[in-house]
């Protein structure tokens, strides 16, 4: 990195979510992301709701690399 001149930069959520023009231009950056398929969520694992402590376990152990999912199958309106 020093040899590189590198430099690491953190950031704090509140840094952009309470400026109202940060918050608007991340907003932004996120929908055009998506929209182009520039930025896409990285699925490692889904489950059934039905397994949700697997599921839960699976979190748990923090060997994922990416997101789990849980879903929920179409349920009858009883109302």
């Amino acid at each position: 990195m020093l040899f590189k001149h590198l430099t690491i930069r953190g950031f704090e959520l509140f840094e952009i979510t309470t400026d109202d023009r940060r918050r608007a231009a991340a907003v932004e950056f996120v929908r055009d992301g998506l929209a182009t398929g520039e930025l896409a969520a990285v699925i490692d694992k889904v489950f059934p709701l039905e397994a949700i402590a697997d599921a839960h376990r699976y979190l748990e152990a923090g060997g994922q690399v990416g997101k789990i999912v849980v879903t929920v199958t179409g349920q009858e309106s009883g109302a």
